[in-house]
């Protein structure tokens, strides 16, 4: 303790560290400006989970009012609210720290600012422009499927800068607005549902398609299905068997459950009527026997 206090002194207008003097009046400024920074963070930090959650709560409870917007308008409105408070939380906390380190920020100042942060942040504005016409024209929405150039999967969130997709694998990828040029959405509209139905060629086609249809006629009621699904006919003679094709659209990213079900009923139709899918047949010849058969037939030449 006593080593401390001679390694600091402090009188009213000095603190001694050392050989070095400080003004009292530097050190109270300095611990003044870290303590006001520390409550600005804390309120930035504040805002935006209060903000956050406000905005979650608006999303939940405006299906409930007169006019509202479908989940997915609903969901990508939110992540939009969201984006824009980070980004005004962030910029007008960041000028208020700067302002308490290097002292008012004035015009001149901030234009200088203003322009080097629009050539250092040119691909930042891009991306901010690019996602306001995303969010503007409808191009997508989250919860749609879409293909952004080779990465495929539901769309997580849209902001005003990035957007985040998850492929089927689990894999969040996050695609700068900027770079988006060319989109795919495969979630507007009804979905093809298509299933392919091979039968062996001994069985009786005739009976084949009537068996097909009367499982279609009774797949209609699918909650899913929108329209069909329907025997469109033989498309494919095969090696074993032939194809027989049957057709419909469903709702949007219901397709893939809509043909797993129609195969999983197309197959329990089958079995009933005992009509054979076609699969791959061996013949095994047994050479003892033939071998046998050849020295028989050798002897009784002999005689």
């Amino acid at each position: 303790m006593s080593l401390l206090n001679s390694f600091i002194e402090i009188n009213d207008q000095f603190i001694s560290l050392g050989k070095f003097w400080i003004p009292v009046e530097k050190v109270h400024n300095f611990l003044s400006k870290l303590l006001t920074i520390t409550v600005i963070i804390i309120i930035m930090y504040v805002i935006v989970k209060v903000g956050t959650k406000i905005i979650d709560k608006f999303i939940k409870k405006q299906s409930k009012m007169k006019i509202s917007l479908d989940e997915k308008k609903a969901n990508t409105l939110g992540a939009l609210l969201k984006s824009i408070l980070r980004y005004t939380v962030y910029f007008f906390g960041i000028a208020s720290i700067l302002t308490q380190i290097v002292g008012p920020i004035s015009l001149t100042f901030a234009g200088i600012g203003g322009v080097a942060i629009g050539f250092a942040g040119q691909n930042f504005v891009k991306d901010i422009i690019n996602g306001f016409f995303i969010l503007f024209e409808d191009q997508f929405a989250v919860g749609d499927y879409i293909s952004i150039e080779d990465k495929a999967g539901i769309v997580d969130s849209i902001g005003l800068r990035l957007t985040k997709i998850k492929d089927f694998n689990g894999d969040l990828h996050l695609i700068p607005n900027g770079s988006i040029n060319k989109v795919t959405n495969h979630s507007r509209g009804d979905m093809r549902v298509l299933v392919d139905v091979d039968i062996a060629y001994e069985e009786d086609i005739d009976n084949a398609i009537e068996v097909l249809n009367l499982v279609c006629e009774n797949f209609k009621t699918h909650e899913n299905m929108v329209d069909g699904p329907r025997v469109i006919g033989v498309t494919a003679f095969k090696e074993s068997g032939v194809t027989i094709r049957v057709l419909g659209k469903a709702k949007s990213m219901s397709q893939w459950e809509c043909e797993n079900s129609l195969r999983r009923e197309i197959k329990k139709a089958l079995d009933i009527n005992k009509i054979e899918i076609p699969y791959p047949k061996r013949m095994f010849i047994n050479h003892s026997s033939f071998s046998n058969k050849s020295k028989g037939e050798e002897k009784i030449n002999n005689d």
